[in-house]
């Protein structure tokens, strides 16, 4: 049986081409996947699931049927919609998982999943914004505000993040070495599976105590690049593959 993995997909209403290229990838070629994860950043962003509007009803009702065919879906949040609830959930027959959240390859042994935001300790700035949009309290008052306000301010924080990007070093957006190595140590595992950075590549690790691990790292959609990534395991063995996205069939 077939497992995918995907993330970054940051879909939103103003890229429809993308938004069907994953349509069509949900019903032709994933449609041998028993098992799909989505790591993060599915939607571009997303303000609550008070405001669903037919753009985001089209990829519900897309998942909808994904997981009504029999197929386990499971979703966990990234750093542009971390606002998915239950709601969510519900409406699309998913699982949300934390974040990181374990998993095994052949029924016994275990692989990490990451979105991938939390492993940038280099970046002070990021993790104090990523410290302040988790936080419980935060997210409570932002959904309490009327939709167009949050609307607003998830534009302005789009906007931000752009402009604070663009000054920083790549190093210091990817993720941690020793962040890496920690939390791989905290889960005894010697595989870790995250998006987040669009650098998609498998890196071979060394443990402590010498143990051989891998990261791999799934990388972004992109419409104008005419690309798609994403991870498959078959029988216990994971493959990172790109394909593109202009060449899967159409619905």
């Amino acid at each position: 049986m077939t497992t995918l993995f995907i993330a970054d997909l940051h879909l939103q209403q103003d890229a429809p081409e993308l938004t069907h290229a994953f349509l069509n990838y949900l019903e032709y070629r994933a449609r041998d996947a028993h098992t799909l994860y989505i790591m993060g950043d599915l939607f571009e962003s997303w303000i609550g699931d008070d405001a669903i509007g037919d753009f985001e009803q089209q990829v519900i009702d897309a998942l909808r049927r994904f997981s009504d065919s029999g197929r386990h879906l499971y979703v966990m949040h990234g750093n542009r919609d971390f606002l998915l609830g239950e709601h969510f959930a519900e409406l699309t027959g998913a699982v949300l998982i934390d974040d990181p959240a374990i998993m095994t390859l052949d029924g016994k042994t275990p692989a990490l999943l990451m979105h991938g935001d939390s492993l940038c300790t280099q970046d002070s700035e990021y993790m104090q914004f990523r410290a302040m949009t988790r936080d419980p309290q935060w997210q409570q008052k932002t959904l309490a505000l009327p939709v167009e306000q949050r609307r607003l301010l998830a534009d302005r924080m789009r906007e931000g993040s752009g402009s604070a990007n663009g000054n920083k070093s790549d190093d210091i957006m990817d993720v941690s070495q020793d962040a890496v190595e920690d939390i791989m140590q905290q889960y005894d595992v010697r595989t870790l599976i995250h998006g987040h950075t669009h650098r998609p590549d498998v890196h071979d690790l060394s443990l402590q105590g010498d143990q051989n691990a891998k990261r791999y790292v799934l990388g972004d959609w992109r419409h104008g690049r005419d690309e798609g990534w994403e991870i498959r395991l078959d029988d216990s063995t994971l493959t990172l593959t790109s394909f593109r996205l202009s060449q899967l069939p159409q619905r």
